[in-house]
């Protein structure tokens, strides 16, 4: 790792199941991440604003509720608005495999779904700002 990114873990919506988020935000910061978990029930804006007060890098998305193909956009757009299109937005939960490629055409960059192994998704997201960093992106 170049440096100690920080990286915004949140629930949007109205999904009431952080097992998952907590779960992550251990595995990232024990691998050397800066970590701000968000809490549940967040909306969009409270995410975005999240992110930029808090200068991340990056922001984790935990989803269960099915909402994830109104709630990642508007969470981009919402970045975006901020002028923090820059930072790097990936997700985990449940996710339909028909989901995957129009949230990443909307911008999310990776998506992993449950059972995922928590070297795999601390060691893309390390490899990700990285190579960000190298090339002045972050």
């Amino acid at each position: 790792m170049q440096r100690p990114y920080r990286v915004v873990v949140a629930k949007p919506g109205l999904d009431g199941h952080d097992r998952g988020a907590r779960v992550i935000a251990r595995a990232l910061r024990e691998a050397g991440f800066e970590v701000i978990y968000t809490g549940l029930h967040q909306t969009p804006e409270q995410i975005a604003e999240t992110v930029i007060q808090e200068d991340a890098d990056a922001v984790g998305l935990s989803i269960l509720s099915g909402a994830h193909m109104t709630l990642f956009p508007r969470i981009i757009d919402a970045l975006a608005g901020r002028g923090a299109d820059d930072v790097l937005v990936f997700a985990g939960g449940i996710i339909p495999e028909a989901d995957i490629d129009p949230l990443k055409r909307a911008g999310v960059a990776a998506i992993f779904g449950p059972g995922a192994p928590l070297g795999d998704i601390a060691g893309w997201l390390e490899q990700e700002l990285d190579r960000r960093e190298t090339a002045g992106a972050v």
